[in-house]
């Protein structure tokens, strides 16, 4: 059991219009982000219904809709809503005809000013290491067009990267993508696996001085509706031990002020969000949470185009069922009455902000005899300290076996 800590002293109903600015030094228009957005949810796994009412619900909360990574579609532009554009291995949208990566279209994109922030998608929690596919029954010729892909074929999106191959050809990949956008915050998205692979890219920025604007954390808790059952139950790092695992990193090499945290990772209530920012997250994300707001029953449908809400079909008639201005209202309802809980949760702690929290904070029940504070389970690593050398387990041999040239151990 694990419970978060009242003041006798607590502090006026705070504002609950809670925000965080996105974008290090070498970003030139960062960005005022919600603490509460849209994770990443591509337009084909979602119909074009979908996706307009969570943009539309994005633009009249005032917080960010994730595009997953097939692509910028129409249904993304057209109410306005303010996007973070993922790109994975696929380079949907900004990819030659031989699936490499387009900087020219991606700059022509990413330049548009509905589009704030540009991520890169190594991994997500749910299929790590794995890549994705849209089964060719859901490639209508519209999705073709978006993605720049052939139609009648399963889109694939594969494990790996062609862009890079490196710690350091990946740093130099997010300046690239930064310079590309205008200078717009570029960051990248992963779910740990080997901890040195991490850490290894915590190298190449002290190497390069090139240094993500953020960087969003998954969990392997998070969801989808077409992930190997092995690949959801057992791999990769949940979530908190993945957001405080970065955090205590970056702390580690002197670049935590510098570099934002999102958290991403079945997070669906206010107490979710009040956990993870207490370990290390600066905002957070959900994509379950706005499903269900969308209509989503769970119906494990989504890879055979047959949804009977509407939520993940590519079939005109099926699509119909998802009303979009009854479904905006949802969306805003459902991201207002979170942060007003989130704001509740806090003017009780005696504090005003998110950004506030402490892993003091928070308690759990460890034994039948035994309750800690999150900072004794989540302790801290010193400024600097893996630079001058640590010798904490957590991350002793994994940094003395991360290279900046290679994901590979060193011997």
């Amino acid at each position: 059991y694990e419970w978060m800590h009242h003041s006798v002293a607590p502090k006026p109903h705070a504002d609950e219009n809670f925000r965080v600015s996105i974008g290090g030094p070498e970003c030139t228009r960062p960005y005022s982000a919600s603490v509460f957005n849209i994770s990443a949810m591509s337009f084909g796994a979602l119909s074009p219904n979908a996706v307009r009412a969570l943009n539309a619900g994005a633009k009249k909360g005032g917080f960010a809709h994730d595009t997953g990574e097939g692509g910028v579609s129409p249904y993304h532009r057209e109410n306005g809503g303010d996007i973070i554009w993922e790109v994975g291995s696929g380079y949907f949208g900004c990819r030659h005809l031989d699936g490499t990566f387009d900087p020219d279209e991606f700059a022509r994109i990413a330049t548009d000013d509905q589009i704030k922030m540009v991520e890169l998608k190594i991994s997500q929690g749910a299929k790590p290491g794995h890549g994705g596919v849209l089964p060719a029954a859901k490639v209508s010729e519209e999705i073709s067009r978006i993605r720049g892909v052939a139609m009648n074929e399963d889109c694939i999106s594969p494990a790996t990267h062609r862009a890079f191959s490196t710690p350091l050809e990946m740093m130099a990949f997010v300046g690239e993508m930064r310079r590309l956008s205008g200078g717009k915050p570029a960051g990248f998205k992963l779910c740990i696996g080997h901890p040195w692979e991490f850490l290894a890219i915590c190298k190449a920025m002290l190497q390069t001085g090139i240094y993500p604007d953020f960087i969003v954390v998954d969990g392997n808790e998070g969801g989808t509706g077409a992930a190997p059952l092995e690949f959801m139950d057992h791999m990769g790092m949940p979530m908190r031990e993945g957001v405080n695992f970065v955090h205590n990193a970056l702390i580690g090499i002197n670049a935590r002020s510098r570099i934002r945290i999102g958290a991403a990772g079945k997070i669906a209530t206010a107490f979710d969000m009040a956990r993870a920012m207490a370990i290390g997250a600066d905002w957070c994300n959900s994509a379950r949470g706005f499903m269900f707001a969308l209509g989503c029953i769970q119906s494990l449908s989504c890879h055979t185009d047959r949804c009977p809400t509407g939520v993940t079909t590519q079939d005109p008639s099926r699509n119909r069922a998802l009303f979009v201005p009854h479904k905006v209202e949802r969306v805003y309802n459902y991201h207002h009455a979170t942060l007003h809980a989130l704001a509740e949760l806090l003017a009780a702690a005696g504090l005003e902000h998110p950004q506030e929290l402490r892993p003091i904070h928070f308690s759990q029940r460890t034994s039948t005899t035994e309750v800690q504070t999150f900072a004794k389970l989540y302790p801290s690593l010193r400024p600097g300290e893996l630079i001058d050398g640590t010798s904490d387990p957590r991350f002793r041999d994994a940094w003395a076996m991360a290279r900046p040239d290679s994901f590979a151990p060193a011997d």
